[in-house]
């Protein structure tokens, strides 16, 4: 049988174990969190290219 004393270092090195899973689940989802919020910004940045190239357009035949 365990001691007493060796009873509370398992729980210890268990509850630590579990804490570092735990964070670890936590840093892969906001991994993914900020993988799709960098997708979107991406998307928004080639919508506002698309957009400042037919304003480009616009300018240069208004000046000609």
């Amino acid at each position: 049988m365990l001691s007493q004393v060796d009873a509370v270092i398992l729980a210890v090195i268990l509850g630590t174990l579990a804490a570092i899973v735990y964070s670890l689940r936590i840093l892969v989802l906001m991994e993914r969190r900020i993988a799709r919020i960098d997708r979107h910004i991406e998307m928004l940045v080639d919508k506002v290219l698309v957009e400042e190239k037919k304003i480009e357009k616009i300018a240069t035949r208004k000046k000609k």
